[in-house]
Formats: structure tokens, sequence, C-alpha cells
């Protein structure tokens, strides 16, 4: 047991000391104004996904504890949808430096077509009504869309699984553009798998996910691979339909999946695809928990509280806010996105559903509850 918990601890903290680059400068973060005007904010994002949602929310909460904006308690609707939070904020928020322009938040919808479309107009307003003070670009789709040099506009991108490994950045210390910066946790999926092998020590894990470039950045498949070859287990894929306009059927190809590696496999890595989804997850977690399958959530604990057996916590999302905040601010005081650090790992924290355990049958050890933050039941 002693080994289990250190093997554990040694997963979580994985990288923590490592060295990356901090800004290039020193940059206030206190409110301010844009030569007396308010700062003016668009969105975008491929699609509606509940991980966009949490981190937006969570970055106004963080402006809102910096003083930036007033607060207020934000309508949370159900579902992956930001357009009524956008509208809230266009409307009712009250704030003396920032407004969230109300024609300014687009989504593609998971449309190739309108994924197109959208980005000439997104990038044709910037370069002529010139109206947009910082753009905040949710995911893979909207970070390679606007990571180029037909604009200028400050943006920031976030919530993209590998923003190096799907080429919109050129690294982890540089983004390559004077206006972009896109977040990067660079162990993060490294820490999971790792943790959820040393608790469960799976010989086959299954992964289902979108068979493109974008889905193995994703699911984060490289690293899987390599820690599979540096532990010794084998990799199960079963392939999905992820970016597409009709999520209905993402979600069936996810609960297809599902239905299959559960047969051939002991462990699976949810991961994050637009057919997981506030509807398919409580189907998800059936399937798993009949088959007596444990699950890793790799968007974390609001899937683990749904149901799936544990995930590294990602804190309700609280902390990668409050930086993302700070990196809005500091731009507002005159930085360059591309001279703020990309990096943040988040806390280390462990979450983990008892009511699962007990279904599939997995009994955890007080050392590894001792190791655990979140806790649902």
């Amino acid at each position: 047991m002693k080994l289990l918990f250190a093997a554990i601890l040694t997963a979580i903290f994985l990288f923590s000391c490592s060295a990356f680059a901090a800004d290039k400068g020193t940059f206030s973060t206190k409110p301010t104004l844009n030569q007396g005007k308010k700062w003016r904010i668009g969105y975008y994002e491929g699609g509606e996904y509940y991980d966009y949602k949490g981190w937006f929310i969570a970055t106004i909460a963080g402006l809102m504890d910096t003083g930036w904006i007033e607060k207020a308690t934000i309508p949370i609707a159900e579902g992956e949808y930001t357009t009524a939070v956008w509208n809230w904020l266009a409307t009712n928020m009250k704030s003396d430096y920032i407004a969230f322009v109300k024609d300014a938040h687009y989504s593609a919808k998971w449309d190739d077509k309108l994924r197109a479309q959208m980005t000439e107009e997104i990038i044709e307003r910037l370069n002529n009504q010139k109206d947009i003070d910082l753009m905040l670009a949710f995911g893979t789709w909207a970070g390679k869309d606007l990571a180029n040099n037909r604009h200028s506009t400050p943006t920031l991108v976030l919530s993209a699984s590998d923003a190096v490994g799907a080429g919109i950045i050129k690294s982890i210390e540089d983004s390559g553009f004077d206006h972009i910066n896109a977040h990067v946790d660079p162990s993060l999926y490294e820490r999971q798998i790792l943790i959820f092998h040393d608790v469960i020590n799976f010989k086959k894990l299954g992964v289902a996910y979108e068979n493109t470039v974008n889905g193995k950045s994703y699911a984060a498949i490289d690293t899987i691979n390599k820690i599979a070859k540096k532990k010794g287990f084998k990799v199960v894929s079963c392939f999905t339909q992820s970016d597409i306009a009709d999520q209905d059927a993402a979600g069936a190809s996810v609960l297809k999946c599902m239905e299959k590696l559960c047969g051939e496999v002991d462990a699976v890595y949810v991961t994050q695809q637009g057919g997981v989804n506030s509807k398919t997850i409580p189907q998800i977690v059936d399937i798993a928990n009949k088959n007596r399958i444990p699950t890793f959530s790799q968007s974390g604990s609001q899937e683990v509280q749904a149901g799936l057996f544990m995930s590294i916590s990602n804190s309700g999302f609280k902390y990668v806010g409050q930086f993302h905040a700070s990196l809005i601010a500091k731009v507002f005081n005159g930085a360059k996105p591309g001279q703020l650090d990309q990096v943040f790992e988040g806390p280390p924290k462990v979450a983990i559903n008892l009511k699962t355990a007990q279904l599939i049958g997995f009994d955890p050890p007080m050392v590894l509850l001792g190791a655990t933050d979140e806790i649902y039941k």
C-alpha cells in the first residue's frame, strides 16, 4: 500500500517542478481603460462543449475577483451552450472597464462549411471594423482558425487539448505570434494515465476517439501510446465521430464504442470529444458499470460527479479561470499575448466516485482516499 501511495503521489506531482518560460516582462493586472473607453471582447468556439462553458465562466469569475467586473451571480443554463451566458454578460453585466460585444459571439456548431464562412467573417471584422480589442478562442478549431498572421488582434486560445500538437502554437515557450497566447499543460495527460494505471494496473486500456489529426490530438493518443510502451499495457482503440454538426450521431458513435470496448478491455479512458456530453455521460456510466469497467475522465471532476470512476480534479475550473483572467488583465495593460507565459498546471487534486467504485467492485484503499480531494457518493 505504501508503494501505491508513493506511485500515486509521483504521478500527481509529475513535472510540477519543471521550469518553463515565464512572462517576458513585468505587467500590471490593475483595471484600466482603453484610452478612456471600455475594452471590447469577442468570442469564437468550434461548437458547444462543456469545458468551454466551464472555462469561460471561471474566467469571468476571475475578472470579477480582480475588480474588472462587478461581482454578480451569472445565470447558468443547462447543457454546453455559452450563448445565454454571453447574452447576459452583454446586456446585464456591470463593468467600468470591459464590454462583451453582443454580436461578437461566434459558434461554428461543429459544421465545416459554417466554420470556413465564420472564420472569414471574424477576420474581416477584426481587420476592417476593428471593434474588437481581444478575442477568446475556445478549442482546437477556433485556435487553429485565429492563430495566424491574417489579423493582429490579441487572441487567447483556451481549452485546446494539445495546442502544440494541433499546430496552433510553435512551442510551449513561444506561440510564434506576438498576438497569440494558447494555454498549455504539458504533462496533464501523462499525469492522468500514470495515476489511472497505478490505481487500476490495467493490461488493456480502451480509448474511443475520432481518427483524425484533431481527434488524436484531443485524445492525447501519442502520450497514451508512449506510456503504454513504458508500462507494458495494450491500447485498444475504437473510432468515433466528433467534430460534426450532428451531435446526436457523434454521441451514438461514442456509445457504440463504449459497448465494444467494455467487452475487450479492463479500463477505459473517456476522452474529450463532441459525443461525450451531458446527454451521453449517464449512458456511458451505465455501460461501464454494467460491465464493471473502471473509467477515467480526461475532462475532469464534473464527469466524475456525473458517475465516471475517477479523474484529476479541475477544481471547478477556478484556478485556470484565474490564470486566464490575469492574461486578459495583462494584455489590457500593454502586454502582447506572445510575451505572456502559456503554461498553467492545475493544482494536484484527485476526484473519485465511491458509488461507481462500489458498482464496479473496486474497494479503494485508504491510502488512495488519503490522496483524494474530491469524493462523490
